[in-house]
């Protein structure tokens, strides 16, 4: 065990020292430029950490930001100028959005699709649903099954627009792109939007970019052992380009198979193309993220971004973030469908949203169109099957500095949980409701 135990992290707190983040943020740094060579990044790993070893002295409990300086220093000097330079980048980013967080109000957030937002408030005022107070009264008045009739034809409305909106460029294109962060209902929305353009007479072959995963060997870590799928870089995006340009031209290619049981690729599996009157479907975290498709002309693609942009008010005066509902959504999904309990989801999100800050928001601006997938009537249905989870995380990682972000999450869900009504009846929610997806009882085939 070396000199070093101990690191004071932003918030102040101190946490014992991992020598292997350090090897993890270098890799990082490595892939998000194209390298992934994991025993070059050990080795670089080891000299911060001499440096490191050799600069202080027993006991002594660094800062976070001055390992980060010693990582550009050795990065530099051994020659790894672009890691180093993604790296400074990234410090930077973060560093940028730590201010903007610290100014509250300063300037609109560039992650936040505003004009959506205010439709979706503007709907939510005109039908009592703008906070718990009142969703709760509409409840205890017997008026669940009205409350999600209104939420999903808001849903439906918007997936009319969007359907109409890609036959007006059918001609031109070839391929459309459904886009959101973890649990926006990508899959659903996918669904229901090729039946609708079925029906105006077009035809869809579907990319399943999850083949593109890299072999798992090959993925980076965080501090707590957890693989990173969430980043694009996870994705062989040069093959996905190559692919994407191909299939636009016509050309037959053959797609790659990802085994998940054993975390390896196989190239050249199976045989895709698209015919005339035929348009490319593919459901993507990544598909807005410019590297995902730069070879293909945007005449070519639409853009469509799916967020559930809920606007209800706590009784504390505060919006119900969009992420907390995600979250949620995500624990019921992982719990039915990947074997992955609750708390593992929770203490998972720290990364999902990491992620998802730097390489999906960011670029919900940039979209076609824009689908709010939230349904008020998800809330209250929430509460009798994970209230007392919430409470339990609550009371678990109070305290824990290496779980700050979990304790801090948990109390803000645990208290909106405890706010709404609860329904325990989910029959009035329609069979191919967005929400099944999560919830369970979806009659739509999702394979």
């Amino acid at each position: 065990m070396g000199k070093l135990k101990y690191v004071i992290k932003r918030s102040g707190s101190v946490v014992p020292f991992n020598p292997d983040r350090v090897a993890n943020v270098i890799y990082r740094a490595a892939v998000s430029v194209g390298g992934r060579d994991k025993e070059k990044a050990a080795e670089l790993a080891k000299q911060v950490i001499e440096v490191m070893e050799e600069k202080y002295d027993e006991g002594y409990k660094p800062h976070v930001e001055e390992i980060q300086d010693i990582i550009e220093k050795v990065l530099i000097e051994n020659g790894h100028a672009k890691v180093a330079k993604e790296f400074i980048l990234y410090r930077e980013e973060a560093a940028r959005r730590r201010r903007e967080n610290s100014r509250h109000f300063s300037k609109p957030n560039e992650l936040i699709p505003w004009k959506k937002v205010w439709r979706s408030l503007d709907w939510a005022v005109s039908h009592k649903l703008n906070s718990i107070e009142l969703i709760n009264e509409r409840i205890k008045d017997g008026e669940f099954p009205q409350i999600v009739h209104e939420s999903e034809s808001f849903y439906e409305i918007q997936l009319d627009t969007a359907s109409e909106m890609i036959k007006e460029r059918s001609e031109e294109l070839k391929m459309v792109m459904v886009s959101g962060p973890s649990s926006s209902g990508k899959t659903t929305t996918t669904l229901k939007l090729e039946q609708r353009l079925k029906k105006m007479g077009m035809s869809f072959v579907p990319l399943v970019v999850d083949n593109y995963f890299f072999d798992l060997e090959l993925h980076p870590k965080d501090e707590f052992g957890d693989y990173d799928f969430e980043t694009p870089q996870a994705l062989d995006l040069e093959l996905i380009n190559d692919h994407l340009k191909r299939l636009a031209s016509g050309e037959e290619i053959k797609i790659p198979f990802y085994d998940f049981k054993v975390g390896k690729r196989h190239l050249d599996q199976t045989p895709l193309q698209i015919h005339e009157n035929e348009v490319l479907l593919i459901d993507s975290l990544h598909g807005l993220f410019p590297d995902f498709s730069r070879e293909i002309p945007s005449a070519q693609k639409f853009k469509l971004y799916l967020e559930p942009l809920l606007q209800m008010k706590s009784p504390d005066g505060q919006y119900i973030r969009w992420t907390d509902l995600r979250l949620i959504r995500r624990m019921l999904r992982d719990s039915v469908h990947r074997a992955y309990n609750p708390e593992q989801t929770l203490l998972h999100w720290h990364y999902v949203r990491s992620s998802e800050k730097r390489t999906i928001l960011p670029y919900c601006n940039t979209a076609d169109y824009i689908v709010n997938t939230s349904m008020p009537f998800e809330v209250p249905l929430y509460r009798p099957k994970l209230l007392a989870g919430f409470q339990e995380w609550e009371k678990k990682y109070i305290g824990d500095p290496l779980r700050e972000d979990a304790y801090n999450r948990a109390s803000r869900v645990r208290k909106m949980l405890e706010a709404i009504e609860p329904v325990e009846d989910d029959s009035p929610v329609p069979g191919d409701s967005v929400l099944r997806e999560f919830i369970g009882g979806s009659i739509l085939d999702y394979h």
